[in-house]
């Protein structure tokens, strides 16, 4: 658990006295060979005193594993104390107003929670590509010093611990009346992340954080070149449509001191098709927004059923773009074809019941996600946070299949090209038989 006794170095100033020598002599010297103003501890030999050796320090270096405990340990007494100081902070109110004060903390602490758990599952992601030997950071048009997997869950670490203690801390000001200092909690963690994204110096991973920032300036702005990273950045960032929403909400409250787009070409067909798939969202919220400005009986008998129709619509096109356009699953008997390296990457090994299992859970999910844009669930939080967290997670499902789908269209070009150069079946046995005959 402990390093072992190493020999301090010559020049040490912890063996040094004011004005003196070094009072180690090198370790190759011989030991009967004195050294001036130095310390020696006597050592009987055969019942004498006449002989002596020099003073080895030990040096205590602690064990990797005893400081990853150590970490874990800290980090779990950390949850505790936040646990229980929330919880006490949330019992101290009536139950009157301890609803409306959940709804403000989930309001502005929800949206990073969810970009928090965004962050540790893509780490995920990135952890399987390395281990499935694939080359993501083609995928995407990485540089030499892009994040690995490490790196993003460090930063995913300290993204749990920073907004679960600003969200603390503004649970316990608030319920104990210091309502400005509670205020001031969501405000400075906003502004700091802003900031981080923002900071033009070298530090904190700059050029990641300059690769995301001019995505998003295309996906916002359109107006350059449309890469495949701009495409699945998009992707995701519409299954948070609801933490935009959410930070939307809580950037104006905090802005009235009230608080305690597609990137398509028009002559590609399929981004025509893509744009379409989100516009199918358009008649469920507005059916669903018209449920409380008209009568019930006409909610009831006409507009109700149009909503489920626009809401079975949405669901199943997103659901078949999922499968067929961004995984690529066009025929579903090709899951049977797993003796086909060519058709399927070896990301999860043919495993026929993963595919089963990610096309069921992501049409369940797909229909989750399209009954959250019900009106009725507006003040339901926490059933709302709970669909957005799903989405989340159909979103990280989703990254495995859409990488492994650009992955195998990266390596299948040159196989593509040496198969049009190799002969045919008919070929090689015209050839064969033409041997035969000059036999």
């Amino acid at each position: 658990m402990f390093g072992g006794q190493v020999a301090a170095p010559i020049n040490s100033p912890h063996l040094r006295r004011s004005g003196s020598r070094a009072v180690v002599s090198d370790l190759g010297a011989e030991l009967g060979n004195g050294v001036e103003n130095s310390y020696v501890h006597p050592l009987e030999i055969n019942g004498s005193k006449n002989a002596s050796i020099p003073l080895v320090t030990a040096a205590i270096v602690p064990s990797p594993t005893l400081l990853w405990r150590f970490k874990v340990l800290l980090f779990l007494l950390w949850g505790f104390i936040c646990g229980k100081t929330g919880w006490q902070s949330v019992m101290r109110m009536s139950a009157d107003l301890r609803d409306l004060f959940l709804y403000e903390a989930f309001l502005y602490y929800n949206p990073l929670l969810l970009v928090t758990t965004m962050v540790w599952l893509w780490g995920i992601n990135l952890w399987v590509f390395s281990r499935s030997n694939i080359n993501y950071a083609k995928i995407f048009d990485l540089d030499q010093n892009h994040l690995t997997h490490r790196e993003i869950w460090k930063c995913a670490t300290w993204m749990t611990i920073i907004v679960p203690t600003s969200m603390t801390a503004y649970l316990y000001l608030y319920s104990n009346g210091e309502v400005s200092l509670a205020a001031s909690q969501p405000v400075l963690l906003y502004f700091a992340v802003v900031m981080l994204l923002i900071f033009p110096f070298d530090i904190f991973y700059f050029s990641s954080r300059y690769y995301l920032l001019r995505a998003l300036w295309r996906i916002v702005l359109p107006l350059q070149a449309i890469t495949f990273s701009d495409f699945f950045l998009a992707d995701i960032l519409t299954s948070m449509a609801k933490v935009f929403s959410d930070i939307e909400r809580s950037v104006c409250r905090m802005v009235h001191r009230q608080v305690a787009t597609i990137a398509w070409d028009i002559g590609e067909r399929s981004a025509l098709l893509n744009a379409l798939k989100y516009s199918t969202a358009v008649p469920v919220i507005f059916l669903s927004a018209l449920k409380y400005h008209v009568l019930p009986e006409s909610w009831t008998n006409f507009y109700r059923p149009l909503w489920l129709l626009s809401s079975v619509l949405n669901s199943l096109y997103s659901f078949y773009w999922d499968v067929a356009r961004d995984w690529d699953f066009s025929s579903f008997a090709r899951m049977f074809k797993f003796n086909k390296s060519h058709l399927y990457s070896h990301l999860l090994h043919g495993r026929t019941w993963v595919y089963f299992w990610v096309i069921g859970s992501n049409l369940i999910l797909r229909c989750t996600w399209t009954y959250k844009l019900s009106a009725h669930l507006h003040n339901n939080y926490l059933t709302v946070f709970t669909i957005a967290a799903l989405e989340i997670f159909r979103r990280f499902q989703w990254i495995f299949f859409r990488v492994e789908n650009e992955w195998n269209k990266i390596n299948s070009r040159p196989n593509m090209q040496l198969s049009m150069n190799d002969p045919s079946d008919d070929e090689v046995k015209l050839l064969s038989s033409s041997a035969g005959y000059n036999v």
